[in-house]
């Protein structure tokens, strides 16, 4: 049998790549088959896209971390072979609770399209979607290289943090757009592809990073050919947290090029398999889970929702807008969410069903073990849940499965109890039919016999948490015919008669004392329950709220971090004004971190959303309090009018229409008191 990581790895792992993203005549749309592959992954993934020029050799660097030879196409002519996006799940090499997932991109700049605005938007998707975005380029790290990432100076015209409702133009220019995209920018690999040149800077020996650093450097003035000169180099400095290098020998002879998909590893040149070995090494152990706005982890059901929401803001010729796509993921994956931990509460609460009527003990108990687990199913899929709205929905829902669960089990017991009692009744209603108790002393041995029968009764197990309140009842309901044999029994006096009903209300009344402690005792318990699964919501929420409050603040470090680290390279190089506009970002995102410390301080609107929950649950049981309520008075009805009718003083027979058992009461133990006949103790 299969383990549960065996089965996800199965399950996520895809034989070949799939058009994520096609791109017919200009126009991009998410393929469905693609999107509900996605759906199926309830893991979180690590997302590694590829951008570059047309036929640099993309898809080979995929395939390498794939783990294939072959997957996405290498192609051997000088046409591109990738159009849209496509994607290639894999089990993460390194981390079996995570799922790789590869996008390899449609080449930018290729002539046959012929449109630079598709192309940018395939950069700013591949942006978007990815943990750790891979640049793919041929030669040298020059000023045309940079310049082929114009789209990267685009990016503010399409893609936006905040919506305009949340953010005005002065709070984003306080804050700084760069400060916003590096909190959720992924990290950028630049792969140097067919270089051929000596890692060597003034004169001595540099590392790759090194050289991509040099290449990154701003120059100083003010001129039009300067600034666009720094444009691209500061987007890349100020937008990605971390930078990486690698450059690639060229892997074969030229004439062999054509045929590299099908080549040994053993014929490529040793220093290209090794650069392409440490380069997949570094992707694997260093890239992150793919992450939106607030830190949160993504999984595969969530990235669908993303390409779907993005892709389709973009062909309504939209900005996409981070800050909107993740609230309403968020309603869309806690909704389910909601939807999970209900399914999840119902499979657990299935078995009880079939074994109703159950005592209040074991319904308590189970309903304690489904409650916490599906709340914790909530807690695992649902997030930026902040006000509580999702968790009190979850409350709600189960507080009314339960209150039905709870209804069921009362009917069952009610049933069970009331079918018991009649085939126990029905030799004595048959005895009654034939006159057997019309006799003088014939009292006694109705009460003997009603002895032994509520003795059987009770002694009958399962009969669930109704058995005390259908006894009260059915004792009050046969009062009449209890009365009428009293009555008509010529062996005792009047004086004798009136001391038997005294002791028969006695009996009733104790009777109704023992259902009322019952009954106080389940109300007891079903507050306790409110008050567990309250207490187990809020322990679940905090951690819940502490997670993501610590998401964030590490999405806020990160970005710090990139920025301090900016700011002292501005400072080492004498960018003075560039450093003082950097200060001034630092200091923003100082103040936002302080004010989302405060936040998670502050637990008055947390106490009110607690109170929200607990007013939640209380309604989803009131159900069963209203149901329990009507029924308590419609019995109160009839046992009233049953009382009202019972005859006093009767000499005749008991009528034939008149069956059932007579009250037990109290009979045996006030009898024994006074010397009667004994019985067995009820």
């Amino acid at each position: 049998m299969l383990s549960v990581v065996q089965s996800q790895a199965l399950q996520k792992t895809m034989d070949s790549p799939i058009c994520l993203i096609e791109n017919v005549d200009g126009v991009l749309r998410p393929v469905p088959d693609a999107i509900d592959h996605l759906m199926k992954i309830r893991q979180r993934v690590v997302v590694v896209s590829v951008v570059g020029l047309y036929r640099t050799g993309k898809s080979y660097l995929m395939n390498k971390l794939a783990g294939r030879k072959d997957g996405f196409a290498l192609g051997d002519t000088i046409q591109s072979k990738t159009k849209g996006i496509w994607m290639w799940c894999v089990p993460h090499p390194k981390q079996a609770d995570l799922t790789l997932v590869l996008l390899d991109t449609e080449g930018l700049g290729d002539v046959e399209k012929g449109d630079s605005k598709n192309d940018a938007w395939i950069f700013s998707l591949a942006i978007l979607l990815s943990s750790t975005l891979v640049y793919n380029s041929r030669g040298t790290i020059d000023n045309q290289a940079v310049e082929n990432l114009q789209y990267v100076t685009e990016l503010t015209e399409r893609i936006k943090v905040k919506s305009s409702s949340n953010a005005s133009s002065s709070e984003d220019e306080e804050e700084g757009v760069d400060a916003q995209f590096v909190q959720f920018f992924p990290n950028f690999v630049w792969a140097v592809r067919d270089f051929t040149l000596q890692l060597r800077i003034d004169n001595r020996d540099v590392t790759a990073d090194q050289y991509l650093e040099h290449s990154l450097e701003l120059k100083k003035g003010t001129d039009r050919r300067v600034m666009n000169y720094n444009l691209p180099r500061a987007c890349i400095r100020n937008y990605f947290p971390t930078r990486k290098c690698f450059v690639f020998q060229t892997p074969a002879s030229p004439e062999n090029m054509v045929r590299l998909e099908s080549m040994d590893e053993k014929e490529l040149c040793q220093g290209f398999r090794e650069t392409t070995d440490t380069f997949c090494n570094y992707i694997f152990q260093m890239s992150r889970v793919k992450t939106v706005k607030g830190g949160q982890g993504v999984t595969g059901r969530m990235l669908g929702h993303l390409v779907k929401m993005y892709v389709e803001t973009i062909a309504r010729g939209e900005v996409p807008c981070l800050e909107n796509v993740v609230l309403a993921m968020a309603q869309i994956e806690n909704q389910a969410a909601v939807e999970e931990g209900l399914k999840l509460y119902q499979s657990c609460m299935e078995p009880l069903k079939t074994r109703f009527p159950v005592d209040m003990d074991q319904m308590s108990d189970q309903h304690q073990r489904a409650d916490q687990q599906a709340t914790q199913e909530f807690m695992n899929r649902s997030f930026k849940d902040g006000n509580g709205e999702f968790l009190t929905m979850l409350a709600n829902g189960i507080a009314k499965n339960y209150a039905e669960l709870l209804i069921q089990n009362d009917d069952a017991s009610e049933k069970k109890c009331q079918d018991l009692l009649r085939d126990l009744s029905t030799p004595v209603s048959q005895k009654i039919q034939e006159g057997f108790f019309a006799t003088p002393g014939g009292y006694e041995l109705y009460c003997d016999l009603h002895d032994k029968l509520v003795a059987q009764y009770r002694s009958t197990p399962n009969k669930g948490i109704r058995a005390e309140e259908v006894l009260e009842q059915f004792l009050k309901e046969k009062s009449v015919e209890s009365n009428s044999i009293l009555q008509a029994d010529q062996k005792l006096t009047d004086s004798e008669k009136m001391i038997h009903e005294e002791r028969e209300k006695a009996g009733l009344a104790e009777q109704e004392v023992k259902v009322e402690q019952e009954k106080r005792l389940q109300l007891e318990r079903e507050s306790e329950e409110r008050e567990r699964s309250y207490q187990e919501s809020v322990t679940q929420m905090e951690a819940k709220m502490e997670l993501e409050a610590n998401q964030m603040k590490w999405e806020m470090e990160r970005a710090l971090e990139s920025k301090l680290d900016e700011q002292k390279k501005l400072h080492e190089r004498g960018f003075l004004e560039k450093e003082t506009d950097m200060k001034e970002e630092i200091t923003a995102l100082r103040q936002k971190m302080e004010e989302a410390k405060s936040e998670r301080e502050d637990k008055a609107s947390y106490r009110e959303m607690m109170g929200t929950l607990m007013h939640s649950i209380g309604d989803g049981l009131g159900h069963y309090f209203n149901y329990k309520q009507a029924r308590e008075k419609r019995k109160a009805i009839q046992s009233k009018t049953l009382l009202s009718s019972r005859p006093r003083g009767v000499k005749a027979g008991v009528p034939d229409t008149q069956k059932g058992l007579p009250n037990p009461g109290t009979r045996d133990q006030t009898q024994a008191k006074s010397g009667g006949s004994s019985g067995s103790e009820v």
